[in-house]
């Protein structure tokens, strides 16, 4: 597949869950009386899920809190790790890039949703906490990318006249050194995006940052998965939507870089 076909094919494909994810709360209108649990007919497009309330209007309203803790888990995740990578990139200090960054091997070594649950087991953390918690799992890696894509940027001889210049590190570390990496940061800010988004729907359908009876794509999937046989459209449409965000944002990430690899050819 070519990349500009790839571009289109992400696009579409992620447009569909992200449409309904953002603007779907605004046409879910007010909720009718409850049904039979799993069934179809009645005003009911999709059928009904596992307490009788209509999938149509569950699938309106449950996507935004998974996108909005997928990028809000982002965001705070960079927010921490671009500092850090910075300085420890631009430091000439030893004991300071080690201060910044042993510690983040001890989050490293351990499993991203197994800390997220050791932690859910000791707190209830709401969506708030489910978003820092996620982005807590995602700072060791994102500060190790930013700080060898700045490290190789720091190495040129630029920086070291800027530094003569006398040029001050804010100037420096973001004015060149973070222009310079900020290409291969927003394809890991792509890529990561999309484990994140993997991250906070596994750790939904566990039960962590999400009441039981939500209105939430993976939580949609865990409570309606004892009736998929009888009715299928309670687990299918939120786990197919949650697939495509998935792929899309693979296929445009992939896109990007792609792109990217053809420019530098150029």
């Amino acid at each position: 597949m070519k990349g500009s076909s790839r571009f289109a094919a992400g696009a579409l494909i992620v447009g569909v869950p992200l449409l309904l994810a953002l603007l779907g709360p605004l046409f879910a209108g007010e909720p009718g009386p409850r049904a039979a649990s799993f069934t179809a007919g009645g005003g009911h497009w999709l059928g009904t899920d596992f307490v009788g309330r209509d999938v149509w209007r569950q699938v309106l309203l449950g996507g935004r809190s998974v996108v909005l803790v997928a990028l809000a888990a982002t965001v705070s995740a960079y927010l921490v790790a671009l500092p850090m990578g910075l300085a420890s990139a631009l430091t000439h200090r030893t004991w300071l890039e080690e201060l910044l960054m042993r510690p983040l091997d001890v989050l490293l070594a351990v499993p991203s949703l197994l800390l997220i649950l050791l932690v859910a087991a000791v707190f209830t953390p709401g969506a708030v906490g489910l978003a820092l918690l996620v982005a807590l799992v995602n700072i060791p890696d994102a500060a190790r990318i930013v700080r060898a894509t700045a490290a190789e940027a720091a190495a040129r001889p630029a920086v070291e006249a800027l530094r003569m210049q006398g040029e001050s590190w804010w100037r420096t570390a973001v004015g060149y050194v973070g222009r310079s990496a900020a290409r291969t940061l927003a394809a890991d800010a792509g890529v990561r995006f999309t484990g994140v988004l993997y991250l906070v729907a596994t750790a939904a359908f566990l039960g962590v940052g999400v009441e039981p009876d939500a209105s939430d794509w993976a939580v949609m999937v865990d409570r309606n998965r004892t009736g998929l046989f009888v009715q299928p459209w309670a687990v299918v449409v939120p786990a197919l939507l949650i697939v495509a965000l998935t792929m899309g944002g693979n296929l445009l990430v992939d896109s990007a870089l792609e792109h990217r690899k053809k420019r530098r050819l150029t």
